[in-house]
């Protein structure tokens, strides 16, 4: 009878040790030096994204004399925090947030009742002629909004609509729909079909089963698709710049786009602190929604 137990024994000994006797390294773990590399990229990478902030915060303390006689990536010699005033008021950027403001909330609000509605009729009821329509959504998205600016600009003029912020409104409603049934129907493609057929045996009309059932369900969707839209539609210039016809209807973006000082010429401190104004009050935003943002972007990855 052989006998291979010495052979067991130096295979035990030799296992989980390279050719030189020392511990294998596990396959799934990487050496100091990988993650060595790992931090670094972070590290720049988060240089690239907060230094053009501070450098534009910094710029937004200078005067004009700083900005135009010293270099561009030197510190203010005074500090000028009046300049966030001048932006406010003599800027008037606190007229075109509150604009932005009045044509935005209610763009966005008819896009997420619309969008969230036509979603739950175009993936949970079920009729004829749906997969038509979610095509025709589709074909929506295809558009580029050059092509409709012109004919909208005429339909407003000739229904007395321009000179008010309803040019704005309406656009920004129909442009923001395609793209808001897409998602919102992928979404309802997650909730169990189960719950409806349910509550319909319950005795739940369509419009309990929409309000009490599937909007709770899909919240942070809503929230997601809602962030989405609503910076789309915050920094639009292209059709804010075509239905505006008056300083008292501009826009942030138009405001920004056409800032300037005593006698027409720039004040680039002004200038900059308006910048810092509509910058870190979006990225304020996105901050304080980022979890519920990332929740709602998994939550339409999978079905089930």
């Amino acid at each position: 009878m052989a006998i291979d137990t010495p052979v067991k024994t130096a295979a035990g000994r030799g296992a989980g040790r390279g050719s030189t006797g020392r511990p294998a390294r596990p396959a799934g773990r990487r050496g100091p030096g990988s993650r060595l590399w790992v931090k670094i990229i972070v590290a720049l990478l988060l240089v690239i994204e907060i230094y053009p902030l501070i450098w534009m915060f910094l710029t937004s303390l200078k005067s004009n004399d700083d900005y135009l006689n010293n270099s561009t990536w030197s510190l203010p010699t005074t500090w000028e925090w009046g300049n966030y005033t001048d932006a406010w008021t003599t800027g008037h950027i606190g007229l075109y947030v509150q604009n932005s403001l009045l044509a935005v909330l209610p763009a966005l609000a008819l896009i997420l009742l619309l969008g969230t509605a036509a979603g739950f009729a175009l993936q949970i009821m079920v009729w004829k002629g749906r997969s038509l329509t979610l095509l025709v959504f589709l074909t929506g998205m295809m558009v580029p909004a050059q092509m409709i600016l012109l004919p909208l600009f005429t339909v407003y003029f000739q229904t007395g609509l321009s000179g008010t912020l309803w040019p704005l409104i309406l656009t920004y409603t129909g442009t923001g729909l395609p793209l808001t049934v897409f998602m919102m129907a992928t979404y309802y493609k997650t909730v169990p079909r189960e719950l409806f057929e349910a509550a319909t045996i319950d005795g739940a009309s369509i419009l309990r089963a929409f309000w009490t059932i599937s909007l709770p369900m899909v919240r942070n969707a809503i929230l997601t698709v809602g962030l989405v839209q609503f910076f789309f539609i915050w920094n639009d210039l292209l059709i804010a710049l075509t239905f505006t016809n008056s300083q008292d209807l501009r826009t942030i973006q138009v405001g920004l786009l056409n800032f300037t000082g005593d006698f027409g010429a720039t004040q680039y401190g002004p200038l900059f602190a308006a910048i810092c104004i509509n910058v870190f009050g979006t990225l304020v935003i996105y901050l304080f929604l980022n979890q519920k943002v990332m929740k709602g972007l998994t939550s339409g990855a999978v079905k089930g």
